[in-house]
């Protein structure tokens, strides 16, 4: 299984960028997805989850309202629409999955939203 991430980049303040999470791999059953970042100096924190089916999401308070994590079946991609960016939000994002009863993550991807 392999995740690999995209989409990071420079964004001044109160733009948007969308990441990618592209699945590969053999995989047996259903699994939901998540993005976590981490900020220099601070630990790997939440920031959304999607259920397999895709109908039920969850949000870190501090991005509720700004971010959408979504998923396209089709292309095995798991996305993050990201809003209204704020400097706190500069990061690397990674990708999680938990598959086949293993956690897997992306390589991660750098986003910095400049003031």
């Amino acid at each position: 299984v392999q995740l690999v991430d995209s989409g990071g980049g420079l964004v001044q303040a109160g733009g948007s960028l969308r990441l990618s999470c592209a699945v590969s791999g053999r995989i047996s059953g259903y699994y939901a997805m998540h993005w976590f970042r981490q900020a220099p100096g601070k630990e790997r924190e939440f920031v959304a989850t999607i259920s397999w089916s895709g109908g039920v999401t969850f949000y870190a308070d501090s991005v509720k309202g700004r971010f959408t994590i979504s998923r396209d079946y089709a292309k095995d991609t798991v996305y993050l629409q990201m809003n209204s960016l704020k400097p706190e939000d500069t990061a690397v994002y990674y990708c999680k999955g938990t598959m086949n009863g293993n956690n897997y993550w992306g390589q991660g991807t750098q986003v910095t939203v400049s003031s």
